[in-house]
């Protein structure tokens, strides 16, 4: 008897093969450190389109505030998601299914990068403290956290966020000849997994879709854009840029509003939209308000130009 596998599963055993076959540890393969100074060029920093007067020592202290913030996004995000991945394992009602064995390749793949995050926190030692520790509570952003995972197309939608957006940042470092030469090597190693995952999220997310409930899907129409737009703009939190002498929130303000960060934030959350376009999840002409806002687009997902 012939066992007809379908294109999707397919497709899964092929990002589980190619991850099998390409194990990176860290430690090991992507030896070094970050090196003094500035690590990242001026037009890459957030703060770029200000027109500020920063000295040659400030740039260096933001550049190094702006990698760790970023790199301690990416620790905590990286943890939702395998949390919401270990979730979706104990509810599988086939443990042999294809999914199950690339989520437990992923979940393995992203605690090495964490491993890596952390050490170049050790090397960067920032000092900035984030402003909303002072007021949220833990146990508010633990009950959203476990609120959101218990959600399969939100959860899958906010994994192509989460990667698309760092993706971009990163490409635009690692083919940058002002930043430092570990930082790029740590971008390059992760965009390369990373690309595995997006193939993944985007692969299953139309069944998802087609499985997802009511709040399910009012939740990805609704606060899965928010949800985006504030990852974005708190990857460089407002506390970087008092280590410089800066007011806080009156610089993240300016900056989440800059030109060349409305820029961004639209070119790296538009693959997400197309995902969800690809899937089914939202229609041309009836986009969401809050996915166009976040996006940059019109009713039918085109990029509007001003």
């Amino acid at each position: 008897m012939t066992i007809i596998e379908d294109p999707v599963s397919t497709r899964i055993n092929r990002l589980s093969t190619a991850s099998a076959n390409r194990v990176i540890e860290p430690d090991a393969d992507v030896a070094g450190h970050v090196g003094p100074g500035q690590i990242l060029p001026d037009d890459l920093l957030s703060t770029a389109g200000l027109d500020l007067d920063l000295s040659a020592d400030q740039r260096a202290t933001l550049s190094r505030e702006e990698v760790a913030s970023i790199t301690t996004v990416g620790v905590m995000f990286e943890a939702v998601l395998e949390a919401g991945f270990a979730l979706q394992i104990t509810r599988s009602e086939d443990l042999t299914d294809p999914r199950v064995t690339f989520l437990l390749h992923e979940i393995g793949e992203e605690t090495r990068h964490q491993r890596l995050f952390i050490r170049m926190l050790e090397d960067l030692r920032p000092t900035a403290k984030h402003p909303l520790d002072k007021w949220l509570p833990r146990k508010i952003e633990r009950f959203t956290v476990n609120r959101f995972i218990q959600h399969p197309a939100l959860l899958y939608t906010l994994v192509l966020g989460g990667e698309e957006i760092p993706d971009l940042i990163q490409k635009r470092a690692a083919e940058h000849p002002g930043t430092d030469p570990f930082i790029k090597q740590v971008n390059r190693y992760h965009r390369q997994e990373e690309a595995r995952h997006l193939s993944f999220a985007r692969a299953v997310l139309p069944e998802v879709w087609s499985r997802a409930g009511r709040v399910d899907r009012l939740l990805v129409h609704r606060v899965a854009p928010a949800v985006i737009g504030g990852m974005f703009d708190m990857l460089v939190h407002p506390g970087v840029y008092e280590t410089i002498g800066l007011p806080g929130w009156e610089t993240w303000k300016a900056v989440r509003t800059s030109a060349p960060r409305l820029e961004l934030r639209r070119e790296a959350t538009r693959p997400v939209l197309r995902a969800l376009l690809d899937a089914g999840a939202v229609t041309p002409g009836r986009i969401p308000k809050g996915w166009r806002e976040l996006c940059g687009v019109d009713r039918q997902g085109e990029p509007i130009t001003t």
